[in-house]
C-alpha cells in the first residue's frame, strides 16, 4: 500500500472541471488530473437522473486530500459534490515518486 490516492469527482460542465483541475495542479495539491466525458445515471432527491458530466481523476496523496476535498467543496456548482478517494495499492516506483513530488510543498 502507498500513501498515493486517486480522488473522484464529477462536474456538470466541461468549464467547471477544468477549473476545478487548474486549481488542484497549480496550488500543488495534486499531480495530475485526468477529465473523462460520459454519461451519468443517479437517483436524487427520489428521482432518477441522468445527465452528462465530466468525471474528473485526481492524482494526489495521503496528505494532500483534506486540500483536495477542500477545493472540491469551495470551487464546485453541485450541492452536494462527488468527492471519493481511493488507495493507490501500488504502481510504477518512477510513477509514485512523480506524484509525491509534484504535490510537495514548493521550496
Amino acid at each position: 500500500m502507498t500513501d498515493k490516492r486517486i480522488v473522484l469527482t464529477t462536474a456538470g460542465s466541461q468549464e467547471e472541471a477544468q477549473k476545478i483541475a487548474h486549481h488542484l495542479v497549480e496550488s500543488r495539491t495534486a499531480a495530475c488530473v485526468n477529465i473523462v466525458r460520459q454519461i451519468s445515471i443517479y437517483r436524487w432527491q427520489g428521482k432518477v437522473e441522468e445527465a452528462r458530466e465530466w468525471l474528473l481523476l485526481i492524482k494526489t496523496t495521503a496528505d494532500a486530500f483534506e486540500k483536495v476535498r477542500h477545493a472540491i467543496t469551495e470551487l464546485h456548482s453541485y450541492e452536494l459534490p462527488e468527492c471519493i478517494s481511493l488507495t493507490i495499492e501500488d504502481g510504477s516506483p518512477n510513477y509514485l515518486q512523480w506524484i509525491a513530488d509534484s504535490v510537495a510543498a514548493e521550496e
